[in-house]
Parts: structure tokens; sequence; C-alpha cells
């Protein structure tokens, strides 16, 4: 795409605040979202199950709407999708602020993460047909800043408000704001006629890839409170797994597809797409369980705990510019492969979480050691994608990537959770299930439910109270541990797997940082015909 008529400086400077609005709304909204988990869950309910479904339905959608969002700006024009995804987010955050019940905030996130596919590269297309090609990377650096200062801020401010007024109000920010970049891109961005016969849109490739991952999901995540031999759970895996097989199957024939299969033929690229897998699953259940465990078990407020997410975002936005560099002269082998072994390490000084956890002497250790991989990891990994794949195939590979990451956080989420609920509700039955009278045992079930919860004490009777509270806590600190072992697994085979199978090479496409995970470290410069496609490498969380 090459930018359009001539656009005066005011047009420029509007059309570029409207898509760091909206492009920031999302951030925000997506990394603050977990902090206010253990108060959605006391507020509706739902239980541990319904925390990972908030979580997730957002990421399903957006994991398998992102590839296909570039494709459809094409045709529709960037000012027509952007706008649909604009109010689309708009009004699924009036529907989650509204929710009267935990399904339709399920439902609610799940258009959040629609939307946010589509407005995150109809932003980055707005960019590119308003600044002529000399101007263009810092319009691009601008915007991918501010998506990064969401993302910074979006724990805290959620934390802040969850403790002084509502939950419901971190969604109900967001409609004014949604308003104003509305009113913007209509002011500024120049519309175009819709392009027929030269894009062509993988419907089928999008709807197999959704509904394969809600299959895979649904089981994993309803499986500890239904039980593997509920027609559901194991019928929603088998579909979900013979869906995925069908994307890939059908992806391989079609003759355009959203997911090239060919580029995965490149060492370096296949192997560093599994340790995306890999590194931001590990990401996704930092960001899902030490949240909820530090305010339902260790009795963190929502903006302590918030504010402990602020350690990994200031490190990496003071090196992960620094490691790219590094990165560059020596080669991404070695730092892919001690990157991902230090963030593993960061994992496993977690395991010395209690009940009690001190800030200072058990939380800032494993997040600088934890914080200082992944400043060594996201830059050389996403230069690694790129530098394997070609010039014209830059755009869609950082796509593969940032789609590829957004999906290990999903799955992580989804099997994690249900290995972790299984082993708290195991707990509690072999320490609680012959010291408590009948009377107490439904309380022992709805405390399975909630995963990191407390037993009712009034469902307890008074002399067994304290055991029982005792208990539920230490089977939450076990499960806890068992969560952070299993992410501390996922990041030794990365950096084991990338220490033998990568490929020695320098990197040969030149890009500003872009990177998976939508971090600080920026986007690609060079924008070409498939800059629509690179939008994923700075997409929202």
């Amino acid at each position: 795409m090459v930018a359009g008529p001539a656009v005066s400086e005011s047009a420029k400077r509007l059309a570029l605040i409207s898509a760091i609005l909206a492009s920031t709304i999302a951030a925000v909204d997506s990394s603050a979202v977990n902090v206010a988990l253990p108060a959605i869950g006391r507020d509706l309910g739902g239980g541990f199950a319904a925390q990972q479904w908030i979580s997730n339905a957002y990421l399903l959608t957006l994991s398998a709407l992102i590839l296909l969002a570039g494709s459809l700006t094409d045709r529709l024009g960037e000012r027509r999708v952007f706008t649909a995804g604009v109010a689309g987010f708009g009004i699924g955050s009036a529907l989650c602020a509204a929710a009267p019940t935990i399904g339709v905030l399920i439902a609610a996130r799940a258009l959040q993460g629609v939307s946010g596919a589509l407005l995150t590269p109809a932003a980055l297309a707005i960019i590119v047909s308003v600044f002529p090609r000399a101007e263009r990377g810092a319009a691009i650096g601008t915007w991918t800043a501010w998506g990064g200062i969401g993302i910074l801020a979006g724990p805290v401010l959620g934390g802040q408000i969850v403790d002084s007024a509502s939950w419901r109000w971190i969604f109900l920010i967001n409609v004014p704001l949604v308003m104003i970049a509305l009113a913007l891109s209509r002011v500024a961005v120049p519309g175009r006629a819709q392009t027929t016969g030269t894009v062509r849109i993988d419907w089928a490739g999008a709807a197999l890839a959704a509904s394969g991952l809600a299959g895979v999901s649904f089981g994993l995540i309803e499986q500890p409170v239904l039980g593997w031999s509920d027609p559901g759970v194991w019928g929603a895996l088998v579909a979900g797994v013979g869906l995925l097989t069908s994307f890939i199957m059908f992806e391989a024939r079609t003759p355009m597809p959203m997911l090239p299969l060919k580029l995965f033929a490149r060492r370096n690229f296949a192997v560093a797409n599994a340790q995306t897998f890999a590194m931001y699953g590990g990401i996704g259940l930092l960001g899902f369980f030490v949240t909820i465990y530090l305010q339902q078990v260790a009795g963190y407020s929502a903006l302590k705990s918030g504010v402990t997410g602020l350690v990994p975002t200031i490190v990496m936005f003071l090196l992960s510019a620094r490691m790219g560099r590094l990165a560059d002269r020596y080669g991404a082998r070695p730092f892919l492969t001690i990157g991902p072994l230090l963030v593993a390490a960061g994992f496993g000084l977690m395991q010395r979480y209690g009940v009690s956890v001190s800030l200072l002497r058990d939380v800032l250790p494993a997040l600088l050691v934890l914080s200082l991989g992944l400043s060594m990891t996201v830059a050389p990994l996403t230069a690694t994608v790129l530098a394997d794949a070609s010039q014209s195939d830059a755009g869609i590979a950082s796509a593969i990537n940032n789609a590829i990451a957004r999906t290990g956080g999903l799955i992580a989420v989804a099997a994690v959770g249900a290995v972790v609920s299984a082993h708290y509700g195991s707990l509690l039955d072999q320490r609680l299930g012959h010291r408590l009278p009948a009377s107490s045992q439904a309380a022992v079930r709805q405390a399975k439910r909630r995963t990191f919860g407390t037993i009712e004490a009034r469902a307890v009777p008074a002399a067994d109270r304290a055991f029982a509270q005792r208990t539920a806590a230490g089977a939450s600190e076990d499960a806890f541990h068992l969560a952070v072992g299993i992410a501390a697994g996922l990041l030794v085979i990365a950096g084991i797997g990338g220490g033998l199978g990568l490929r020695t090479q320098r990197r040969t496409v030149v890009a500003a940082g872009g990177c998976a995970g939508g971090q600080l470290s920026g986007a690609p410069l060079a924008v070409g015909k498939s800059e629509l496609a690179a939008a994923a490498a700075v997409a929202v969380e």
C-alpha cells in the first residue's frame, strides 16, 4: 500500500491521535482486566472457570481473527474497518460494564476480542494512508509507544479503579474515549473505495481456527467442573482438535491462505515460533495466575497486585532495545537460549510464594530475574522470525508470530488451569474429606469451584474453622506452585529448543523492534504491501 493524496498536517495529527487513542484504550483494557478478576468473581460468581473464560474469550477471538484482519482492511478500506473495530470495542465495553451475569460478561469480552482484531491493523493502515513514507516510521513509533504506555498503565489504573470504585468502571470509561476516537477518524481519515477481486478473504480458515480454539478451550476449562466423562468435555476436545487439524489441511490447499504454511519450512522461523508459543504461554500464566493468587490468597489489594506488573514492563522498556542491538552483533541464538532459562528461573523463584508474600523479599527478586530474561528474548525472538522471511513475507511472518503468541497464552491458561484446578480439588479432598462433617461438604465443593478460594466459615463447625481455612490456603499454595512450575518447564523447553534448534545467523530484515507480545520495542519501519499484516506485531494484548 502506498500513501494516498496529500493530507494536511492537522489531518495527519488528528488521524494519528485517533489511531493512538483507539489502540491505547484496547491496551489499557486488556492489561487491566486480570487485576479485576477477583473482584468480578466476588460480584458475579462463576468460580475459577469463569475467570478463565473472561480472559480467554478475548484471546480466543483475537487469536483467530488477527491474521484475517489485514485482508479485510485491504478489501474494505482502513476507515471502514477501523470504525467497525472501534465502535465494536465501545459496544463491547458498555456491555461488559453493564453485564448482569458472568455469561453476558464473557460474551462481551469475546466481542471486544473481535473488535481488537479489527482495529489494530486498521489503525496502522490509517497511519500508512495519511503519512508519506518519509514520516511514517516516526508516526508508527509514536503509535507503538502509546500502546506500550497503555499496557504499562493498565494494571495500575485497573487496580486503583477496583479499589476505589468498581470493576465495571474499567470498561465504562472506554465509552466516551471510543466516541472521541470515532469522531476524529470521521474528520481526519480519508475514505477509499472498496477493492474488488484483488484481495481474497479466508473466511473458511478463520471459521475453522476460531471453532477449533473454542472447542479446545471449552473442554479444558470446563473439565474440572464437569469431569472427563461428560460428553460436552470430551466431545468439545475431540471436535476442537479435529477442526484445528482441518484448519491446517485447508490452509495447505487453499490458494490464498491466511496462514501460509510454506514459511514453516524455514528452520529458524519454525523454531522461533515454537519458542514464541512456549514463551507467551508462560507469560499468559504469569498474568493470570499470579494476579489472582496475590489477591485471593496473599491478601494483596487490586492496586498492589497491579503495581507488581510494572516491574517487567519497566525493565523491558529499559533493556529490550539494547538487547536487540546486542543480538544483532552477536547473533540471536545465545539470547534465545539464556533468556528463556532466566524467565524459567524467575518462575522458579515464585516457588517461594506462600500464604504470606513479601513484595520486596519474594515478588521483586522473582520479577527482576524473569524480566531480565524477557528483555533478552523478546526483540531477538521477533527479529529471528523476520530475518528468516523474505522482505515480501515480513508482514505476514510478523502477523503469524503474533497470532501464535496469543494462541500460546490462550491454550496455556486453559490447559494449566484445568491441571491446577484438578490438583487443588484433589488436595482439598485428601486433606479435608475425613475431617469435616457431611454438612460442610457443600462448602468444600464450592471452594473447589473457585480455586485459590477460601471455605465459607459459617458452613464449618467452629472447632474446625481454623483448620479448614489453613488447609484451603495450603492447597492454594501448592496448586499455585504447580502452575508456576509448569510455566518454568515451558520456558526451559523453549531455551533448550532455541539452543539446539536455531541456526546462527545475522538479521536480514531491518526492523525497529516489532514484537509478538505487543511490548514496547516498536514496529517494523519498512512498510510495503504487507504492512497491514505487520500490524499484528504491535497488536494489543
